[in-house]
């Protein structure tokens, strides 16, 4: 057996810290709801006292504040209930007659249209800035991660010391449970290729929508044109991994696999 080295030093959440988020996701999410359904109702009933002073277009105007606040979650269905939320408490309580979804006239019913429409655009576009956010934030984060592990190995450390920073990245990259460094072959049916697909066997894995096999996955580290060690990968169950991931997760193990190769003799390096 060749040297087997545990990289446990940083590891990723515990289940109660896990649960916890859950728990605090779930509780966000009531929130916006409770904001979607409830803000409009609230500030249209703060209005009945000046709805024959104010025109129609100003309590419109107001209602839309509503929906642009709701929509800054960036959730799309939060801003198209709130809006709807927004049209059916105009008709209701701003417009005549009052306590009424009936309309009698066509500037009302116009303008609840444009209630709707106006709260289904601003949440299409909240929530593809929510996505570009969430894209630069992770794009900054995959970097920092292959930069960290980059400039270990650039420095000269030992390749162990690159190793064990790498097993860290990977961990909190990939959401792992832990993560194992060996210079022998796992064995294991699932393996990574250079391209970042995951095979299990013949075929290939989708860890998109399915997450890392559970049984364990093989990272090889290759370096010098042939591969001289393994991380062995320990997912956590149910956790989704997009396939961009993967490939910053390969050069990484690719850096590790240049400080392997860099050093005449290895093994005594990994200790």
């Amino acid at each position: 057996m060749g040297p087997v080295i545990e990289l446990r030093e940083v590891r990723p959440p515990d289940e109660p810290v896990v649960e916890s988020a859950r728990r605090t996701a779930r509780r966000e999410i009531w929130l916006l709801w409770g904001a979607a359904v409830l803000g409009p109702v609230v500030v249209a009933a703060a209005l009945t006292p000046w709805r024959d002073r104010l025109a129609a277009a100003d309590n419109a105007l107001i209602l839309v504040v509503v929906i642009v606040a709701v929509a800054t979650a960036g959730m799309r269905w939060a801003a198209a209930v709130c809006a709807l939320s927004a049209a059916l408490s105009f008709d209701f309580l701003l417009t005549r007659p009052y306590g009424s979804f009936r309309i009698t006239r066509t500037s009302d019913l116009v303008t609840e249209l444009l209630l709707l429409v106006v709260g289904l655009a601003v949440g299409d576009l909240a929530a593809r800035g929510r996505v570009h956010r969430t894209a630069a934030r992770e794009g900054r984060r995959n970097l920092t991660a292959l930069h960290s592990v980059t400039e270990l190995a650039a420095s000269g450390r030992p390749p162990g010391d690159v190793a064990r920073e790498a097993a860290g990245q990977l961990r909190s990259l990939l959401g792992l449970r832990d993560c194992t460094f060996t210079r022998d072959d796992p064995g294991l049916a699932a393996r990574v290729e250079p391209d970042g697909e995951v095979r299990l066997g013949p075929a290939s894995w989708s860890t998109g929508d399915l997450g890392l096999p559970h049984r364990g996955v093989d990272l090889p580290v290759r370096g010098g044109g042939a591969v001289l060690a393994h991380f062995v990968l320990d997912p956590r169950p149910g956790t989704r991994v997009p396939a961009d991931l993967m490939v910053v997760a390969v050069a990484i193990a690719d850096q590790v696999g240049a400080a392997l190769a860099a050093v005449p003799t290895r093994a005594p390096g990994l200790h």
